[in-house]
């Protein structure tokens, strides 16, 4: 288990450090991801998905002290919100900072989750740097709960396809959505 773990991991390091793009599970659904810092990465992951380019992305930090390089005016209030979530929870937040512009919505605004799946999180603290968690499907598409619902063009169009948790058939849900304005969670999802 623990080997084929490590080699998931280092498979994906070697893909996100040559501004590849990956499918990996998250703390939620499956995702396409990539370095969150590399705009020609994210260039990719907008063409496979077929996506329209001024669409944001959700980024996944490994914890608080992450999070706070990218977010130029955090609210540190938001941590004890996050403290109290029952699901995993994306914040988004304004003044988004150090990340590839085409990740960043066109009010400065980005959404990052704090992710707590372990398989993410050593992913994530291993490669140093944000990555970029959207939906395994082709924009517009529904969004696939479980691996095996994973469209082959999808798995075809990513340089490495992450072994971990691929036979995990229970649902999986995205993350709820919230803004943080002045103290005080907005739900968006």
């Amino acid at each position: 288990m623990m080997n084929s773990f490590e080699t998931d991991i280092e498979n994906c390091l070697r893909v996100l450090q040559n501004g590849g793009i990956i499918l990996y599970p998250t703390d939620t659904i499956w995702g396409i991801g990539c370095d969150a810092t590399n705009a020609a990465a994210v260039e990719k992951i907008i063409d496979l998905k077929q996506r329209p380019a001024n669409k944001s992305f959700v980024v996944l930090v490994a914890d608080e002290k992450e999070l706070m390089k990218y977010v130029a005016s955090l609210d540190l209030e938001v941590f004890n919100f996050l403290d109290k979530a029952v699901q995993p929870t994306t914040v988004i937040y304004d003044s988004a900072i150090g990340l590839a512009d085409n990740v960043i919505a066109d009010n400065g605004s980005v959404a990052i989750r704090i992710c707590k799946d372990e398989f993410c999180k050593h992913l994530i603290k291993r490669f140093r740097k944000p990555i970029v968690s959207t939906s395994a499907n082709t924009s517009g598409m529904p969004a696939p709960s479980v691996f095996v619902e994973i469209d082959i063009e999808i798995k075809d169009g990513v340089e490495y396809v992450v072994q971990h948790k691929q036979d995990v058939t229970t649902t999986a849900v995205p993350s709820s959505i919230i803004k943080w304005n002045n103290g005080k969670a907005e739900v968006i999802r």
